[in-house]
């Protein structure tokens, strides 16, 4: 084995590490650049009956209501999440969603409840969540099938 070869195997281990290491990094800060997702509804949505599935690729969040508190439910850890109610007018009032004791789950109370509580209400309402820089956004309506 000449000197060339034995110097290629020495340092083949040492760049490929650092290959590595760059390419995390490199992956890393791809990450945390502000991207906008749209997120559809999976179906129709009933909040008040805790069916209201949006989808985006393999994110989902469930859209609920208990009691007049809204939640939130993501298969994927959050980092913030606004909830808009969308009057008739198309005037948004915001919800600063907090999170509960993970950040899979996040609730408000809101007069969501209030405003479509008879059956066949129709509301106009707005998400904006935010997971490592990226940005998922829907809008959607929500339908009440049966009265609470």
């Amino acid at each position: 084995m000449n000197k060339h070869t034995k110097l290629a195997f020495l340092i083949a281990p040492i760049l490929a590490l650092g290959g590595y290491i760059m390419s995390d990094i490199w992956v890393e800060n791809d990450a945390q650049k502000n991207r906008v997702f749209q997120m559809a509804p999976e179906q129709s949505c009933d909040v008040l009956a805790g069916k209201c599935v949006l989808l985006s690729d393999d994110f989902k969040i469930n859209v609920f209501d208990d009691d007049g508190k809204t939640t939130l439910n993501s298969t994927f850890p959050l980092d913030t999440a606004i909830l808009f109610l969308v009057d008739s007018n198309d005037e948004a009032t915001p919800y600063q969603l907090q999170m509960s004791d993970t950040p899979y789950y996040w609730f408000r109370q809101t007069p969501l409840r209030k405003k479509i509580s008879a059956k066949g209400d129709t509301y106009k309402l707005r998400i904006i969540a935010t997971v490592k820089g990226g940005k998922y956004i829907s809008e959607f309506y929500t339908q009440t099938a049966n009265q609470s």
